[in-house]
């Protein structure tokens, strides 16, 4: 009994497009998050994790695989990114920019509340 209070309860998450795992690690203090995923077993489940490419955090927030972790942590597993999210936005922008330099000088029918368009009383 005194062995299962000197150890604490950790989780380790990984998520894919269709599907998410969330395991539970029971370890003693010290625990890096490194070895709360091999402990896991989440490596054999996805074999396609490789934690030289991908990313670790703990809630959320970057760490280093021999970051030590507090009772309670959850260390996240994060898939590489397929594209960059501010070359995106640039594009996005992009295109927002060409359609509103398209509708500019047009007249716009849905707008019947201009003054210019209301007829003498």
């Amino acid at each position: 009994m005194t062995e299962d209070r000197d150890r604490d309860r950790f989780e380790v998450a990984y998520a894919r497009k269709d599907e998410q795992m969330i395991l539970s690690v029971t370890a003693g203090k010290g625990l890096t998050a490194q070895e709360a995923i091999e402990q896991s077993g989440i490596l054999r489940r996805f074999p396609e994790i490789d934690l030289k490419v991908n990313r670790v955090g703990v809630f959320g927030k970057l760490t280093r695989l021999d970051q030590i972790l507090d009772p309670g942590d959850r260390v996240e597993i994060y898939r590489p990114l397929i594209a960059d999210p501010k070359e995106i936005r640039r594009k996005r922008a992009a295109q927002g920019k060409a359609t509103r330099k398209q509708t500019r000088g047009k007249s716009r029918p849905d707008r019947g509340n201009d003054i210019a368009d209301r007829e003498p009383a």
